[in-house]
């Protein structure tokens, strides 16, 4: 990924055209945008009745934020998990060098 170039990108999310400016690689960006039209999309056939676009965004959007948040906690579990294993083998290596 070129960090100094900024690349225009056509992307279409839940039905409208936007062009994306950004430095990211344009595939990415566009797998972004499919990515935030298909929550859109899912958002929309959950619901029972018909809602505007900005309902439909918003609830997408704080769906999309609860992954996150829900990865984030995961990742920071795992990172707990293996601080605590390293301090037990620095523990179980420090006795036993000291043992011997």
């Amino acid at each position: 990924m070129d960090d100094e170039h900024e690349n225009l990108v056509r992307v279409a999310i839940f039905g409208q055209e936007y062009t994306v400016k950004a430095k990211a690689d344009s595939k990415y960006i566009a797998d972004v945008a499919q990515y935030v039209d298909e929550q859109m999309r899912d958002v929309e056939e959950s619901l029972s009745s018909t809602q505007s676009g900005m309902r439909i965004a918003i609830l997408a959007a704080m769906s999309i934020t609860d992954d996150l948040f829900a990865t984030r906690r995961e990742k920071n579990g795992v990172i707990e998990q293996v601080e605590d294993k390293a301090a037990s083998l620095i523990e179980f290596i420090d006795e036993t060098v000291i043992s011997t």
